[in-house]
């Protein structure tokens, strides 16, 4: 625990401290590749950060956190993009939570998904139920279970676990702060096209590459008609490479490209089914949707075990999560029987 408390007063004097440094120096530089320059130490910074943690799954959450999020949005600011997280009028406490938070604005609000904080409540409970099942379910049967089998129940971990930490947070920073986040996700199990599943799955990760990477693609090729298609891929090559990124800091081991090679697959499927889409009757004709989800996340599911999951499995990250999981829960329950036998 002490090791636990240490890293975390590290990591949050290193963002604080990144931050300020952003808004009171960098702030001053006008925007530009200048702005970007003094930023370099601090995509350093945010991007080793997730190597001092201890167990993976703080790893997970401080990669989401910094190397993904904070870095991300420093390039907005660099540059003055959509949804940069300055203004000058912002004081230093709201530039350092927008900036290391995805905090809903007035500006997001409609494109969000609305939901009432008594229905997140009842989710977060059931997500946290399901979860929990799987995981005990994973842990004392997987032996028994074609490995095809514990890929799919990985699918639906994978799906959980970022709605519940999300939902965590959520409830932690309207209860402290009376902000709401950005959700995490829109039923992409729903989906009708691929187009339509990654604009449902991982809502974080979605907005940060369409402010960051797909808008400037598609505006520095605005005079041509492949100009959505080349933001896409672009937006396809640096998720699979900021993911491969991920897995390294997860693992520490060599990359294997597997998790690249997944998203650029999906990129261009995606870019193929965009043109199919135009070209076939002005894109007015469509499969039933039942049909069209099956298929689409029968798709993600089998390209998913494919390339996703098999360089988290061979590194045994799976199995050190759920390990983790499970000291969490003795810990949870010896902590609550300490209180409860000095009552």
């Amino acid at each position: 625990m002490e090791a636990i408390a240490k890293n975390i007063i590290v990591y949050v004097s290193s963002v604080t401290a990144s931050l300020s440094y952003c808004y009171f120096v960098s702030s001053k530089i006008p925007k530009g590749f200048y702005r970007f320059i003094s930023l370099i130490p601090i995509f350093y910074i945010f991007t080793i950060l997730p190597l001092r943690c201890i167990f993976v799954f703080t790893t997970a959450i401080c990669f989401s956190f910094t190397t993904w999020l904070m870095n991300f949005k420093l390039i907005r600011f660099a540059f003055d993009l959509d949804e940069s997280p300055y203004r000058p009028s912002d004081s230093l406490l709201r530039f350092i939570t927008v900036a290391s938070l995805p905090i809903k604005t007035k500006r997001t609000d409609t494109t969000s998904v609305n939901t009432s904080p008594e229905r997140s409540r009842y989710k977060l409970g059931f997500q946290n139920l399901i979860f929990s099942i799987l995981v005990s379910t994973v842990n004392n049967y997987r032996d028994r279970f074609h490995p095809k089998v514990v890929f799919v129940i990985y699918c639906g971990l994978l799906f959980l676990i970022i709605d519940i930490i999300s939902g965590v947070f959520a409830v932690l920073l309207l209860f402290l702060t009376g902000l709401e986040l950005e959700p995490s996700s829109d039923e992409p199990y729903l989906a009708t096209s691929l187009q339509n599943f990654w604009g449902r799955w991982n809502l974080l990760v979605t907005k940060t590459l369409r402010y960051t990477v797909y808008k400037p693609v598609r505006s520095a090729f605005s005079g041509y008609k492949w100009a959505a298609h080349a933001g896409v891929l672009s937006s396809f090559i640096v998720s699979g490479l900021m993911h491969e990124l991920f897995v390294y800091q997860l693992s520490r081991e060599e990359p294997t490209w597997e998790m690249t090679s997944f998203f650029v697959l999906h990129g261009v499927c995606v870019v193929v089914e965009m043109i199919v889409k135009r070209a076939v009757d002005g894109g007015r004709w469509r499969l039933p949707r039942f049909v069209a989800t099956m298929l689409t996340v029968g798709f993600v599911v089998v390209t998913g075990l494919w390339l996703f999951f098999p360089p988290l499995i061979r590194t045994r990250v799976d199995v050190k999560v759920l390990q983790e999981h499970a000291s969490f829960i003795d810990f949870i329950k010896r902590f609550f029987f300490s209180m409860t036998q000095k009552l």
